[in-house]
């Protein structure tokens, strides 16, 4: 708990304390059992403290018991608020907390979130229904410098810019597991009125497995939980991670990600060299199928099955070089970047996807392959994930 300021009227902290400390009971509790790759937060809480200046501000505590957190593999914690008692839900934009810790936790424990202004902006005041939700999903650093950038855009057919000779990235975060079913299921029971966000497609128990119920209510399937959201536009895509704080990768993050830079450890330290920069998938350079030892969800003519959807995380022994599961294959990943060779007038452009899915042969699912799509369509095979930093 961060110290009461100097000069604090102590009935004034009292009062204060008595309306809003320790209310459990318009918390929101997430563990990752039950919702997806959401990391346990537990015993949220938050309560005003006064300042001597005649401001306010808002201590929010919670719980974030991942022993394995690090610089390198932090939790990143987003806030949302409700003053009506949860009818409506707005972010905290980070800018606005002040902590340590405030979006990027990389030690388990107790935390503390400091919300400046409480007062100002109407959190406290009589009347109000506050309540706070806290979710934290986990995120890969991929370290700044320079990697081996090559692209085989529009299904191989537009070998224009086949490679960028001097490509270079900035430290940037990347989701280490694609967002799944149970995480999406959790946005729409908050924004889903009408309907907004969901599609008939998505209650199909054997794709997707999100049924809305009477009152604008969205559960999962049994067993569904853990398998990555599909059937999402682009645009939808993209206003969960508005929701969340977060946007969709570049091409060349994606890329990034698949093959690992020069230098694992980036361009600031180059003392980890990349023993395969030019990597063919994230693994390496053998085929998904080598050895009879399957090493990401993807397709092969010769198997006497059809294809199935993966949950995420089902290849753990072949991660990405930075220890990001399922870049290539499970569903294919929307992006930021626009098809620079597509030219309409009056319609939307298409979008790039990146990574390949389940139904994809070992062809379509490395590093340098990639597939175009108008951002309104929605497919079983079409999904995404979070990345975090300054984008283009």
């Amino acid at each position: 708990m961060i110290p009461r300021p100097r000069g604090t009227s102590r009935h004034f902290h009292h009062h204060f304390l008595s309306r809003f400390l320790l209310r459990l009971a318009g918390v929101l509790l997430f563990a990752a059992s039950a919702q997806g790759q959401w990391l346990p937060v537990s015993r949220v809480t938050y309560a005003p403290e006064p300042t001597e200046n005649g401001g306010e501000f808002l201590i929010i505590e919670y719980d974030l018991n991942v022993p394995d957190l690090s610089p390198q593999a932090p939790a990143y914690v987003f806030v949302r608020y409700s003053v009506d008692g949860g009818n409506q839900w707005l972010l905290v934009r980070p800018h606005q907390l002040r902590g340590e810790s405030h979006d990027l936790v990389s030690k388990p424990g107790r935390q503390t979130i400091v919300w400046w202004g409480s007062d100002q902006l109407g959190l406290t005041a009589e009347g109000v229904d506050l309540k706070i939700a806290v979710r934290a999903l986990r995120l890969v650093r991929i370290p700044g410098g320079s990697f081996q950038a090559r692209f085989n855009p529009g299904g191989a057919f537009d070998t224009s810019k086949s490679r960028i000779e001097d490509a270079n990235l900035p430290t940037f975060h990347l989701a280490k597991f694609e967002t799944t079913v149970a995480m999406y299921a959790d946005y729409l029971n908050e924004v889903g009125r009408n309907g907004r966000g969901w599609n008939r497609l998505m209650a199909n128990p054997e794709r997707c497995g999100i049924v809305r119920e009477a009152g604008d209510k969205y559960t999962v399937v049994p067993g569904r939980e853990n398998h990555p959201i599909n059937y999402v536009s682009w645009y939808e895509a993209q206003a969960f991670l508005d929701w969340c704080g977060l946007r969709l990768p570049t091409e060349l993050e994606f890329q990034k990600a698949v093959r690992g830079g020069l230098y694992l450890d980036g361009d600031a330290s180059k003392q980890l060299k990349n023993p395969k920069p030019e990597r063919r998938y994230p693994w390496g350079d053998e085929s998904p199928e080598a050895g009879n030892l399957w090493r990401c969800n993807c397709d092969v003519a010769d198997r006497n099955r059809a294809p199935q959807l993966a949950a995420v995380g089902s290849y753990p022994k072949f991660p990405s070089p930075y220890g990001i599961a399922d870049l290539v294959g499970i569903v294919a990943e929307w992006t930021l970047d626009w098809y620079a060779t597509t030219y309409h007038n009056g319609i939307d452009g298409y979008r790039m996807i990146r990574g390949g899915s389940y139904m994809d042969p070992p062809a379509g699912v490395d590093a340098i392959a990639g597939a175009s799509q108008l951002p309104v369509k929605r497919g079983s095979i079409t999904g995404f994930r979070a990345a975090r930093g300054n984008g283009p």
